[in-house]
């Protein structure tokens, strides 16, 4: 109501129409990035319009994806945890602490698409500076040398100091005029071992996250889409062998489709593209027109995915000639009858894993996620405004013979340790745009791109975005100039942290300290690296393990005195007086009175 009633008096003064609204930050699309960023921006102090242009807010965090792709849950910090926490509070509070929802939830990290969605408005309507736009595509950028000065969609225009892309396509920063990359580069032009020969158009692909269930109280049935051709499906009677597809709905292999375990609340089930399948739900090739493609183009590569992904399930569970081990027990499956009741039960969005990628000040490459030399850590960023724990992961961005058939090509899993991710990543070049950042869309190579699109990371670098966004739009500064010590500072108050700490979680009376010291480098060099690259923790079930190893501080642990040298090192360099420093016995001591005397 606040903002709306500041338009109205702009309006007055300055000649503008009440569709004209005048703010300190805009952020066009309601991904998590988006919706983080405008928090963030809205808890920073700054005025804020979300413009999402469809009718839901989430993008694929309400859109099906609910197992939320990282490794550890000591990896998620920020908006992130502050969005599960609160979708495991609901489900404590609506079923009781010791049901089996809370348990499916697996920490809130596993929401139904409709509680995810729930938990999202809810935390943008406790924002009142935060002004929501649905259903409005963006049309025109207005802009002045390297200055946004406004973005129009029909019948409404945004005026704003500071402006986000928070598409998963860049649609935004493109209008803009900030150079970017659709396509894979070449071995040669990062020194990438994971990239292709010769840079080419190739794509990672896209499918759909169905919600799916074998509850018959909540089942729908899954009916034939528009444009079925039972012809089109027959292929994949050669494969329903033993040995090869044993069952429609599985995990991890085996199977048409991964129905992701353990179930999400309520016997749900997130369903996937079964990675280096025999029979794919993703399409490579069949999205390279979505990036660049108008409403009506990105509309016909929608449709024609639904018409695939949904037709070959149809297929399964309805074809006489699918042999019945494999038709019985697939029609048990249906769609959730309480899921996405406003578009037949199928997710309203697209799994647009890749589209434009910004090329900014800092492209994070593949490099940036792998060990730092003989270190347990990865390179270190000692601008680095986010963190992530998972790995450059591709589907696949080509396909060689029949969809039904043949092979992925450009499919990638690369096992790296945590990882940090700079400032420059979010920030267009100087001589382009001034007043824009991207948290989505963000700059980087394709295989760098592929560890930077999950979700809560999307969430920690929109979350990045806001803040910074805020301090431009409060200072007047170019989005280049914001100081990112300030920045830090911001985050770590904010509980995001900027570095993987397997032992120090937000909330914790450390955190600060320990995610300064560590973001300086100090907590490099305490372990080296392990025999087995990427070697991660326990594992828990499916992609998800216990702590990174190698990544505890061990604030208990005696200081010993090859590292009391080095951190005495550090902290000269990083100007902290060092006489209270020489007698502290542990690691805690240290850093907790370096932090004190250093007072960032």
């Amino acid at each position: 109501m606040r903002l709306v009633a500041l338009s109205l008096i702009l309006a007055a003064f300055t000649g503008l129409s009440a569709a004209d609204l005048q703010t300190d930050v805009c952020i066009y699309g309601a991904t998590p990035g988006g919706v983080a960023a405008a928090l963030s921006a809205a808890r920073s102090g700054s005025e804020v319009v979300l413009v999402e242009p469809t009718a839901r807010i989430g993008g694929l965090l309400t859109s099906g994806l609910s197992h939320t792709d990282f490794h550890s849950l000591e990896s998620l910090t920020g908006s992130f945890l502050e969005f599960s926490q609160k979708v495991k509070a609901y489900y404590v509070k609506t079923y009781g602490a010791d049901s089996e929802q809370v348990k499916a939830c697996f920490e809130g990290t596993f929401g139904e698409p409709k509680v995810n969605l729930l938990i999202l408005e809810q935390m943008l309507a406790g924002e009142s500076r935060i002004q929501i736009h649905r259903g409005a595509a963006l049309e025109k950028v207005e802009k002045e040398g390297t200055q946004i000065g406004a973005i129009h969609f029909k019948g409404l225009s945004v005026h704003a100091k500071v402006f986000v892309d928070g598409s998963y396509e860049g649609d935004l920063l493109a209008k803009a005029g900030v150079s970017y990359h659709v396509g894979r580069e070449g071995r040669d032009d990062y020194g990438e071992s994971l990239a292709p020969e010769k840079g080419d158009s190739q794509l990672q692909a896209y499918n759909f996250r169905f919600c799916a269930t074998d509850d018959s109280a909540n089942r729908v049935p899954i009916a034939a889409p528009a444009g079925y051709k039972r012809e089109d499906f027959l292929p994949v009677l050669d494969f329903l062998k033993p040995g090869e597809i044993e069952r429609v709905f599985g995990y991890p292999s085996k199977c048409i489709v991964k129905a992701q375990t353990p179930a999400l609340p309520n016997h749900k089930y997130d369903l996937n593209d079964v990675s280096r399948g025999l029979v794919r739900l993703s399409m490579p090739g069949h999205n390279l027109g979505w990036p660049e493609g108008d409403a009506a183009a990105r509309q016909a590569i929608f449709a024609e995915h639904l018409r695939y992904n949904v037709g070959l399930l149809y297929f399964l569970i309805n074809d006489e000639a699918v042999p019945a081990h494999i038709q019985e027990p697939a029609r048990a499956w249906g769609w959730c009858k309480d899921e996405f009741t406003e578009t037949d039960h199928l997710p309203p969005q697209l799994y647009v894993r890749e589209a434009r990628r910004m090329t900014g000040e800092h492209i994070y490459v593949q490099q940036d996620s792998e060990h730092a030399a003989g270190d347990a850590r990865a390179k270190l960023f000692t601008d680095s405004i986010a963190m992530g724990d998972y790995g450059n992961n591709c589907h696949g961005t080509s396909h060689e013979g029949p969809q039904i058939g043949g092979k992925h090509g450009g499919e990638l899993y690369n096992p790296v340790p945590p990882y940090q991710i700079p400032y420059g990543a979010l920030v267009p070049k100087a001589a382009e745009c001034t007043n824009l950042l991207v948290p989505v869309a963000l700059s980087s190579s394709h295989v760098g791109f592929c560890a930077l699109r999950l979700e809560p990371i999307w969430m920690s670098l929109g979350q990045a975005t806001g803040h910074a966004a805020a301090l431009a739009a409060k200072s007047g500064q170019s989005v280049q100039d914001v100081p990112v010590p300030k920045l830090q500072t911001l985050l770590w108050a904010d509980h995001s942290a900027t570095l993987y700490v397997a032992d120090v979680p937000p909330g914790h009376t450390l955190f600060t300290a320990v995610q300064w010291w560590g973001t300086a480098g100090g907590l490099h060099g305490l372990n080296p690296m392990p025999a087995k690259l990427g070697q991660r923790g326990k594992n828990l079930h499916g992609q998800y393990y216990e702590a990174n190893p190698g990544h505890a501080v061990e604030l208990d642990k005696a200081l010993d005195d090859a590292t009391r040298t080095r951190w005495l090192e550090l902290a000269q360099k990083l100007g902290v007086p060092t006489s209270t420093l020489t007698q502290t016995k542990t690691r805690g001591g240290f850093i907790e009175k370096a932090f004190t005397a250093a007072k960032p």
